[in-house]
């Protein structure tokens, strides 16, 4: 059943994407924003506080609401899963934002193609050439993909029924809105500390993020250059920089840029001053435009190897 669901969430969400389900991610984003608000004043108690009221409600409502439906009939179950799955996972805001980009640099268009990566990767892009947008969108992608698919679907195997795809998102999204400001500027637009109070939901993420990090990483090993990947695995995750994803996201990165046979990282440009530079991660080529597809596919064969995994799973689990 569970495999069902992962499959039917896919392909919904490949087919079409209504514009409803970024409500429920921004209505979220929104609560915690008050949360914070209310209850920040620059400890890791109240940050902790605040945590517990924004996740243990929806993570309960999504176990509640799957129990149910379950105990009406299994199909109902099925149904409450793929719909709460539906509204979390991001496949189809990865490729397709990629095969925008892919587009517009194909034609040419190097402004649509700043655009779009902007519109889906946020920052400044104003000074890119084709080449820095390339290598951001397939870090992008990588990102992504790991946040809101394998992630997703791993946490959603080992809770009852879509709880743990709603924990893992909610701490995801949390982590990212109460992230800690740089050294020296340790303050929010409110005027108060936010380093502490975001400490518990990081602490959440970086626990939750262990295994399947490194199960995603595996996978794109198999499903690319292997030896590439598991060397720039062991050897460059650590140095990448906290203020993007730090030691975990730079195992996802590491792995896929090496099973890619691309090198990610390095410097960018940014508004008004000097290039932003950051440790160079993976091994082989520079990132180039012709590279995206190459990035798209990889992520593609790691979903389809989750899937078999799951189904040979689920087989010798059903089997006699």
């Amino acid at each position: 059943m569970s495999l069902i669901a992962i499959l039917a969430a896919l392909g919904l969400e490949q087919w079409h994407a209504f514009h409803w389900r970024a409500s429920i991610e921004r209505a979220f984003v929104l609560l915690a924003r008050r949360l914070e608000q209310r209850l920040n004043g620059g400890t890791r108690t109240q940050g902790s506080i605040a945590l517990l009221i924004a996740v243990v409600p929806p993570v309960v409502l999504a176990a509640a609401l799957w129990w149910a439906a379950d105990t009406v009939h299994p199909l109902l179950g099925l149904l409450a899963n793929i719909v709460v799955l539906y509204c979390l996972m991001g496949f189809r805001r990865f490729s397709h934002a990629a095969s925008v980009i892919m587009k517009a640099l194909a034609r040419g268009d190097v402004p649509a193609a700043r655009r779009a990566l902007a519109g889906w990767r946020g920052g400044w892009t104003g000074e890119l050439g084709s080449s820095d947008i390339a290598k951001l969108s397939i870090e992008r992608g990588f990102i992504d993909a790991y946040r809101q698919v394998f992630a997703v679907v791993f946490w959603f195997l080992v809770l009852p029924g879509a709880s743990g795809a709603v924990l893992y998102r909610a701490a995801a999204l949390l982590a990212e809105e109460w992230k800690g400001s740089a050294p020296g500027d340790d303050t929010t637009p409110i005027g108060r500390s936010r380093t502490d109070f975001g400490w518990p939901a990081r602490k959440l993420l970086a626990v939750l993020d262990w295994l399947p990090a490194r199960l995603t990483a595996l996978s794109f090993a198999i499903v690319g250059d292997f030896e590439d990947a598991v060397s720039c695995w062991r050897t460059q995750p650590k140095d990448w920089p906290a203020s993007e994803g730090g030691a975990t996201m730079g195992i996802v990165l590491a792995s896929g840029a090496g099973a890619l046979g691309v090198r990610l990282g390095g410097p960018v440009s940014v508004l008004g001053g000097e290039p932003d530079f950051r440790p160079e991660i993976g091994m082989g080529d520079a990132a180039e435009p012709d590279m995206l597809p190459s990035a798209v596919g990889l992520v593609w064969r790691a979903v389809v190897v989750w899937m078999l995994l799951i189904l040979l799973v689920t087989v010798a689990y059903v089997a006699p």
